[in-house]
């Protein structure tokens, strides 16, 4: 809905299953009593591990809530030992899916041209991605944006030459700032998600497109921001269902507020 919060959480892989069927519960409560969540004025999408995708989605059935997955294949089908595509996440169900973090980047190897064609699978599917970006070092704001843009203009490039490019959610989190005790400056991601926005606006196929900041995103953040970005990537922070209560608290109650 354009103008409402953007809220994702990954679970990433710390919890168990059990855990994450209870977690999903508390949220699922949680969503269908909230009137951001009601009144559309937020939009959540939660990641859980491949495992419990299923359940977590008969869980949020019938509320606001949304489930993707934290990583997909390149390819719909195929000898691809231990691999899940995105045609069948999009089977099960699934709205979205991650791409290009930092953490598959750096511990898997994952290249600019795998990024891309991850994310022009989940396009084909139908799914949005969720795509990561992010300078890797602390640096100025104008420099950390031309990084995030030219990893951006990849997998545009790739999307548009294959007829697939439309709605992205482009998640900026500076691998500096992820898993660190405190998120980048307001003023930092303030200036890079402007800068980000203003290049997708640019690209007409990618009309709708929206920018979030993850990287230590936790309450308090959200207001602090304003309207420089469309909502948060949360992560650990959100692992305690009363704090994404409490982010969700910060989200104005009128649709389009943020617009």
């Amino acid at each position: 809905m354009p103008g409402s919060t953007v809220l994702g959480v990954s679970l990433k892989m710390y919890l168990t299953y059990r855990d994450t069927l209870r977690w999903s519960q508390q949220v699922a409560s949680i969503a269908r009593e909230h009137p951001a969540a009601q009144r559309g004025s937020a939009e959540l999408f939660v990641l859980p591990s491949f495992p419990v995708i299923p359940a977590c989605l008969d869980i949020f059935a019938g509320t606001p809530v949304r489930v993707g997955a934290q990583d997909l294949a390149t390819e719909d089908s195929g000898a691809y030992t231990g691999e899940v595509s995105a045609a069948m996440l999009a089977e099960l169900g699934c709205t979205h899916a991650e791409v290009g973090h930092a953490e598959r980047r750096r511990l898997y190897g994952e290249s600019d041209a795998v990024v891309a064609a991850k994310a022009v699978a989940a396009l084909r599917n139908g799914l949005t991605p969720v795509m990561c970006v992010g300078e890797p070092e602390r640096t100025t704001p104008e420099q950390a944006a031309d990084a995030c843009i030219r990893e951006l203009s990849v997998v545009v490039d790739a999307a548009r030459a294959q007829g697939h490019l439309s709605q992205l959610i482009v998640a900026y989190e500076p691998h500096w700032a992820i898993g660190a005790s405190e998120p980048a400056s307001v003023d930092h991601i303030a200036g890079v998600c402007r800068a980000i926005s203003g290049w997708l606006a640019a690209q007409p196929e990618a009309t709708g497109s929206r920018v979030i900041y993850g990287g230590s995103a936790g309450p308090g953040l959200l207001t602090r921001l304003g309207d420089s970005v469309d909502g948060l990537f949360l992560g650990r922070f959100a692992h305690d269902p009363n704090a994404l209560k409490t982010i969700l608290d910060e989200v104005p109650i009128t649709a389009g507020a943020r617009a």
